[in-house]
Formats: structure tokens, sequence, C-alpha cells
């Protein structure tokens, strides 16, 4: 079975009766000619690696290597067990475990890259915060990672995940996109809202430029993911309620690709402009700098 569009995704499980994540299984162990019970058993590693990434990093408040970075999944952590958080606790728990796998990267640990590592909070800060809130259990959790991959494959084979091909929209936006068709799968969402889940939140951050001071994937890149979680359930709620994305999401992936193309190269991952061109970036390139030399 070759799928190359949300339209083709979305009549391949009306057609087999499968979710979204049940056709990547399917199209894997086609693919692959392995059993669906081994890639079922890889997909738990995945999983319990990000795990592993949300504990170290949830209570480790030490800075980066580089210095710019570290500590703050612990002050968000503490912030939301004081009853503080004004978002609610599916997102500000969504916020603490993507900052601690964020955090656990710029630290040089073992991060599972959905779609690439300087987007690889995102979803595991929304299916730990599911498995958190509504006690959905690991095997769902698994499932839901076969959901983001069978959406992060489409994105990629029509555009691009890269910061360095198309800005953070690519990272980023298509990170939260994926998150965003999860949750609503996982939550007993249609297919198609799941489609629709996915387009909103990549309409959300088209244009968003990859910047990242001194070429490291800590400012803004850490951030980001954070407020990538908060669009993702934002996108799921407005699809559960019956709410459509008026722009297909199959164009809404065209116009990312494009968007991409038409930014300039001190915009995609080469710290030539945007935040990496403030003052304060500048400092940082060269203190970095001249520390290494």
């Amino acid at each position: 079975m070759e799928i190359q569009t949300m339209k083709e995704l979305n009549e391949a499980c009306q057609r087999e009766e499968k979710s979204i994540g049940e056709i990547m299984l399917m199209m894997e162990a086609e693919k692959s000619g392995r059993d669906q019970q081994a890639i079922i058993s890889m997909m738990e590693e995945r999983l319990i690696k990000m795990k592993e990434a949300v504990d170290n990093g949830i209570k480790d408040a030490t800075t980066a290597p580089s210095g710019i970075s570290g500590g703050d999944a612990l002050k968000m952590n503490d912030y939301v067990q004081q009853g503080k958080s004004l978002s609610g606790s599916y997102i500000s728990n969504a916020m603490s475990f993507s900052l601690a796998t964020s955090e656990s990267n710029a630290r040089m640990g073992v991060i599972v890259a959905t779609p690439t590592a300087g987007a690889a909070g995102i979803l595991p800060g929304v299916l730990f915060s599911l498995h958190k809130n509504d006690g959905t259990p690991y095997k769902d959790l698994v499932m839901g990672l076969f959901t983001a991959s069978m959406l992060g494959l489409i994105i990629a084979n029509r555009s691009f995940i890269s910061g360095a091909a198309g800005g953070c929209q690519a990272e980023v936006g298509s990170a939260t996109a994926m998150a965003a068709g999860t949750i609503v799968e996982l939550k007993g969402g249609t297919p198609l809202q799941a489609v629709n889940a996915t387009a909103i939140a990549m309409k959300s951050l088209l244009g968003l430029v990859c910047d990242p001071v001194a070429g490291l994937v800590e400012v803004p890149c850490i951030k980001r993911n954070v407020i990538g979680t908060s669009i993702a359930f934002s996108a799921a709620d407005m699809s559960l309620a019956g709410i459509e994305s008026r722009i297909p999401c199959d164009e809404v992936i065209e116009a990312m690709y494009k968007v991409g193309n038409d930014m300039p190269r001190t915009l995609r991952e080469t710290a030539l402009g945007g935040l990496a061109m403030t003052e304060t970036g500048k400092r940082v390139k060269e203190r970095l700098f001249c520390r290494k030399s």
C-alpha cells in the first residue's frame, strides 16, 4: 500500500476500517517484512526512551554545556505542582514534559527525533500529558506513535521536516501538526478529524523561521517546543469540536513547502538572521566561540 497524501490516508482508513496508526503499522509490516508484533515492540522501545528523557529532564537543574539552557523543566514542573498554572493540567503538564525532553537533548542525552531533534519535545510532551491526565495506557501511546509516524511520513514526502530546508515551520510546525492529529486519534476522533487537526496546527506555524542562537538547537528552539504542545492541544480541541480546516491538509502542506522555499537563507538554520542576530544572540555566539578557541 502506498499513501502519498492526507486525502489518500483518509480514504484508506475508511476502506480498511482502520485508524491512522493501524494503517501505518500495516504499511510498515508490508514494507519491512517484519511481523506486526515485532514492529510494535520496536516502537515500545522508542516510547521508553521518550519517557526516560522526560524523567531525567524533569528533575535536572543543571545547564547544558553551552550554558544557555537548562533547569527550566524543573521550574515549570514546580510551578505546575503548586497549582498556579493558567493553562490547565493537559497543557501545563505537556509544557513541563516538553521542556524536560528538549533540555535532555541539549545536555546530549538520548532522545527520539520526532521528526527531528530540534522538535523532539512536542510529541512526548503531549503523549505523557495524556497518560498523566487520562491514564492513557502505554499500548495506546505506542499506537499514537504510529499515528504520528504516518502523518509525519506524508509531510516529509510532500514538503520537508528540516529547519535548514524550510525553516522552523518544517520542524516545530511539523511536530506540532503530528502531535495534534495524534491527540485526536487517541481521544477517539475520526481519521478525518485527525487530519483536520494536523492542518489547523500546521497553519498556525506557517512562516516560522529557524534562527538558532549560536547555531545551537536551544534558543529559541526549546521554548518553541513548549508552545507547540499548546497549539497541538488547541488544534485537537477545535477538530474534536467539529471544526474543519477550510484549507485541506494537503494544500496546507504544499503551502508550507512553498513558504519554506521562499525563505531567505538567513532564516533557515544558518544563525545569520532573526533572534540569532540580535545583540544578545551575537554576544552569546562570541562568548561560546571564544571559549571553544
